[in-house]
């Protein structure tokens, strides 16, 4: 009964929880000096590159630069008592989980052995003799890391969904 009593009036510990993580985050994003929209949005950046550092295995997409925009003119209008509560509410509503898309997953399951079958396909080639001289050690992860992020960076063009 103690346990529940210590609760009471103050919500629940998630509740709790999820406002001293906002009251924290915003206290840091209030020691920057932010004068403009670039301070602000290179403050919302900072944040969010602490927050993906500091948390292993969940990383939150950074909200669009247009949604950041709004909410700094918001932000920027609003008297010293409502920032916090703008603050607050920005980041409830446009923080979303990081996604793994599939195209990255098949990409980096085939790609590897894409490319040994690549390697040794070039090496009887007398143009691409050079290739032998390159380890499958170095060869095969170069060739999935660039694979990797052919396939993100292709994505993201077709989609539009490049950040600018």
């Amino acid at each position: 009964m103690g346990l529940l009593m210590s609760f009471m009036g103050k919500g629940l510990p998630t509740t709790q929880m999820l406002s001293l993580v906002m009251g924290t985050l915003y206290s840091k994003f209030m020691e920057k000096e932010i004068q403009s929209f670039d301070d602000f949005h290179a403050a919302i950046l900072d944040m969010f590159n602490t927050i993906n550092a500091a948390l292993p295995g969940k990383h939150y997409d950074v909200p669009p630069p247009n949604k950041v925009q709004e909410i700094f003119v918001k932000w920027e209008g609003a008297r010293e008592s409502e920032k916090k509560k703008l603050f607050v509410d920005f980041m409830k509503t446009s923080v979303s989980m990081s996604k793994f898309d599939d195209s990255a997953l098949i990409t980096g399951l085939v790609t590897p052995p894409a490319a040994m079958a690549a390697k040794r396909a070039g090496e009887s080639l007398p143009q691409l003799s050079i290739i032998k001289v390159i380890p499958d050690v170095i060869f095969v992860p170069s060739a999935t890391v660039l694979a990797l992020i052919t396939a993100k960076l292709s994505k993201k063009m077709f989609l539009g969904n490049v950040a600018s």
